[in-house]
């Protein structure tokens, strides 16, 4: 049985044909993938299901009783009553029966002692248990379970839906759709307006989800562990794939090698019989064969391989070396309407450092980003940027930061008004803005396209520190992966925000929670650190390397097996935990004092080449006070160079202790 099936789709906008003689079955269970370039149709692709969107030929069949759910990438729709009501009344059914139940009381109310009473008692025994029944199908709590799951309190519970912002609507839709259980789930970008917290909850509740799904996202990891196969639009249509979306690519390069080494082999037979006909067609005794291959030339049909999609291409370029601390983060204080994000921050951001800020939304993640790029001032303590530090910021809201009235080239051409227009127009192309596209209003751009610009402004001119807010909204995954493998390939420091776990999680080395007023600093990566909460809270959570739930599965059945694993993961947290409280200390002592030496170095070199001229002794007033300076200089040399040594020797015993390797 089908639930949904495309019988010869075919459908275009624009004089631009998305979709042609489509054919595809959803069965029940189905856990499907669709990918595809921005712009390839995907969400059309979801609308055509859903009938929003008529086909220009063929038919959609929805098999009759399958309910279908479908997330769209904004919601549009009016939501009325609480949170939580929002929820309740979602379920078919439970509405009428409220309604029903109103009614039905009313009328006892005026009926007692007639002969009604006995018929309309009836009734309303029936409503209670038509009630109980749905109540169980779909009981309240897991409603609430549902909320809660996905970042709201109980608090939030009877507030009203309407006093909700747009991400939070989101929420609330997606709520929604989860505890209606429809038989087929159809997400756009579901985790876009989700932070990571939710982003793991989500997953976890999905890899239970009993229906099928067909799913569009930009993170990687997510996809991987959520779908069995993989719809993809490609330029030469719609192709599937069995397994995730890694299988997919892999079988998509093996399919491109194949065709290739056919279209090579096929050219160099073309070319070895057109030889042959040039050389013997003009001789009688080969003509007849001559005749024969050029029939065959004709007759011999082409093989087509597959056609390029443009992906967007880059690399950062090298960037000059910062000191040491490239930031600094003093006895920060920051909130809103007397509501305190956080109290008292004391951090330290380090040459080469890449940071991952998480946390739920409204935990102040995006503000901080803010107050280290300038925007915002904290309320209490300061931030500062390290020696040599140059800075590059990339905000969420980086639409609001182009200039509307300037077309793409020259909002790309201000930031590196030195170089040429060809040189200017060869970075537009690599962001897919190429022709007449660099004329384009910034104004008329999607969210995609005025992502690509703001990127593409900051590869032309990278600062030593990037600064990025959620980078990958409105990149599609191909984009998403193209910008993870060049910041892995960045030689600078990198602190962002992102929900995109597969973005998060290849290019994190430390991670920043915020939480309970305070900022909780993880030496490790994020999937790290999932372990690490995971063996501390108890919770199975997806490691995210690759695996695609058969180490769960099997700790299902196993459960020593599954204790043996948490008790594992989390010794190894704990001792990471322990590392970096012993040796944190240390270092950050060890790096005091080299900066400091540092520039006393810097300063006996002056002196040494001052003191080096031939005409400096002839003036005392100059070369005694020289003298002097020089004199302290090398003493105070000597007196750190001994403390580097001790806390040197201090950090060897340490490692020493904790079984670490000679580094």
């Amino acid at each position: 049985m089908s639930l949904v099936t495309l019988l010869n789709i075919s459908h275009g906008f624009s004089g631009k044909t998305l979709f042609q003689d489509v054919r595809l079955q959803v069965a029940p269970g189905d856990r499907v993938g669709l990918v595809g370039p921005n712009g390839s149709g995907k969400t059309t692709f979801l609308k055509l299901i859903m009938g929003q969107v008529s086909p220009d030929t063929g038919e959609v069949r929805i098999n009759k009783g399958s309910r279908l759910g479908y997330l769209p990438q904004d919601i549009h729709e009016t939501m009325t009553g609480t949170i939580l009501q929002s929820l309740l009344h979602t379920v078919p059914g439970r509405g009428r029966l409220i309604e029903e139940l109103s009614r039905t009381e009313q009328a006892l109310e005026k009926n007692i002692e007639t002969e009604k009473e006995v018929i309309l008692a009836g009734h309303l025994a029936e409503i209670h248990q038509e009630t109980a029944d749905l109540d169980k199908q779909f009981p309240p709590h897991e409603a609430e379970k549902i909320l809660l799951g996905l970042g709201f309190t109980p608090d939030d519970f009877e507030k009203p839906i309407s006093s909700l912002s747009g991400g939070w609507k989101m929420r609330a839709a997606l709520a929604r759709l989860l505890y209606r259980k429809p038989e087929l789930l159809l997400l756009d970008e579901p985790t876009n307006h989700l932070d990571i917290p939710s982003v793991r909850w989500f997953e976890e509740y999905l890899q239970d989800y009993a229906g099928a799904m067909l799913l569009v996202c930009h993170d990687r990891d997510f996809l991987n562990r959520q779908v069995n196969r993989i719809l993809s639009l490609e330029p030469e249509g719609l192709r599937g794939y069995s397994g995730n979306y890694d299988f997919y690519l892999k079988a998509r390069d093996e399919e491109n090698r194949i065709l290739d080494a056919k279209a090579r082999n096929q050219e160099q037979k073309i070319r070895e019989a057109k030889r042959f006909i040039t050389r013997f067609k003009a001789k009688a005794t080969k003509a007849r064969q001559a005749q024969s291959k050029i029939k065959l030339i004709e007759k011999m049909a082409l093989v087509e391989t597959h056609q390029k999609q443009k992906t967007i291409r880059f690399s950062f370029p090298t960037v000059s070396r910062s000191g040491r601390d490239v930031l600094n983060i003093q006895k920060l204080t920051k909130g809103f309407d007397t509501s305190p994000l956080y109290r008292d921050l004391q951090l330290t951001v380090q040459r080469g450092d890449r940071i991952a800020i998480i946390g739920p939304n409204g935990s102040g993640k995006t503000t901080l980003l803010r107050m280290v790029a300038g925007e915002v001032s904290p309320d209490q303590g300061k931030v500062a940027l390290g020696h040599g530090v140059t800075m590059s910021y990339y905000a969420q809201h980086h639409s609001e930061m182009l200039d509307p009235g300037k077309t793409i080239l020259e909002e790309v051409y201000q930031v590196i008004p030195h170089e040429s227009m060809s040189f200017v127009r060869g970075v537009c192309g690599a962001f897919l803005f190429s022709g007449s596209d660099v004329d384009k209003s910034i104004s008329i751009l999607s969210g995609g396209e005025k992502a690509r610009v703001s990127l593409a402004k900051i590869l032309v001119k990278p600062g030593n520190l990037l600064v990025m807010d959620e980078p990958t909204n409105h990149l599609d995954i191909i984009s998403s992966e193209i910008l993870i493998n060049a910041l892995s390939e960045f030689n600078g420091t990198l602190l962002f925000v992102s929900h995109n776990q597969a973005f998060a999680g290849r290019l994190a080395r430390k991670i920043w929670d915020i939480r309970e007023e305070k900022i909780v600093e993880y030496p490790g990566s994020l999937y790290e650190y999932y372990d690490y909460l995971s063996a501390m809270d108890d919770s199975p959570l997806p490691d995210g390397r690759g695996e695609t739930g058969a180490e769960e599965a099997s700790d299902r059945l196993d459960p020593d097996k599954a204790k043996s694993r948490k008790m594992l993961r989390k010794e190894k947290a704990e001792k990471r935990l322990k590392i970096n409280e012993t040796l944190k200390p240390i270092k950050e002592k060890l790096l005091g004092l080299e900066k400091r030496i540092d520039e006393l170095e810097t300063r006996k070199d002056e002196l040494e080449k001052e003191l080096a001229h031939p005409d400096i002794f002839k003036d005392k007033e100059r070369s005694l006070p020289l003298l002097a300076e020089y004199g302290k200089v090398k003493r105070k040399l000597e007196g750190l160079m001994g403390r580097w040594e001790y806390q040197q020797e201090t950090l060897d015993a340490a490692k020493e202790e904790l079984g670490l390797p000679e580094e």
